[in-house]
């Protein structure tokens, strides 16, 4: 019996919710390791909306679920309903939408606020020793929920220009947390916590690189599970 992994959106599109690439990505690595996947997204308010053609904010307002539907093709359920109970781990595609909608980490860096939701999801699944996957920048989430914890997001230096926000390194170091550096394609397992982290798109790599690093995520988590 294939494991049972719930993922959560954080609606749709790069810069105001998931990233596309990274949640596809995800979920067709979920589907080739035999997962049972069940998507969630918080019942919410989008932060902002931008204009992805533009790249400049629009003058309207969307909803994180309704727009997370995208993604999961209308299946699809709000995260107030996740019960860890119900499922061997958890994976967090990354995006601006993590750092704006499951959190206020765009806003406020490492004193930021995590919605209520996301954290109890979180504080659920480790409490019951259950592995949390994460990428891009959702590892900041973990970061900020367990103080000490060991995450990724790629390199704490700008490297060739390939991790322009390599400043996420040191603000992590900063909640008490220890990051790891790793190159695009790996991810790292923080074996006590039962968290797996990779870069993704916080490196300026190209789109396989990304795919085959969210790989090893994801089998990372599947393997814990």
């Amino acid at each position: 019996m294939g494991k049972r992994v719930a993922l959560v959106l954080a609606g749709c599109g790069v810069f105001d919710g998931s990233e596309i690439h990274e949640a596809s990505a995800a979920l067709v690595h979920l589907s080739r390791g035999g997962a049972e996947v069940k998507i969630f997204a918080p019942n919410i308010e989008q932060r902002d909306v931008v204009n992805h053609l533009k790249g400049s904010p629009a003058e309207e307002k969307r909803n994180v679920l309704v727009e997370s539907a995208r993604l999961a093709r209308g299946n699809i359920q709000d995260l107030a309903e996740l019960k860890a109970t119900e499922f061997d781990a958890v994976i967090f595609p990354g995006g601006f939408g993590v750092a704006k909608n499951l959190c206020s980490w765009a806003v406020d860096g490492k004193n930021c606020t995590v919605n209520e939701h996301v954290n109890s999801t979180l504080q659920a699944f480790r409490s019951a020793k259950k592995p949390i996957g994460l990428c891009c920048i959702s590892p900041v989430l973990a970061a900020k929920v367990f103080p000490g914890c060991e995450v990724t997001v790629g390199q704490d230096k700008n490297v060739d220009g390939r991790f322009p926000d390599a400043e996420t390194a040191s603000a992590i170091a900063e909640l008490g947390c220890k990051h790891i550096c790793k190159n695009v394609n790996e991810s790292h397992v923080d074996k006590a916590n039962k968290i797996v982290t990779t870069c993704a798109f916080m490196c300026k790599a190209p789109l396989h690189e990304i795919f085959d690093g969210i790989g090893t995520m994801v089998q990372e988590v599947l393997k814990l599970a």
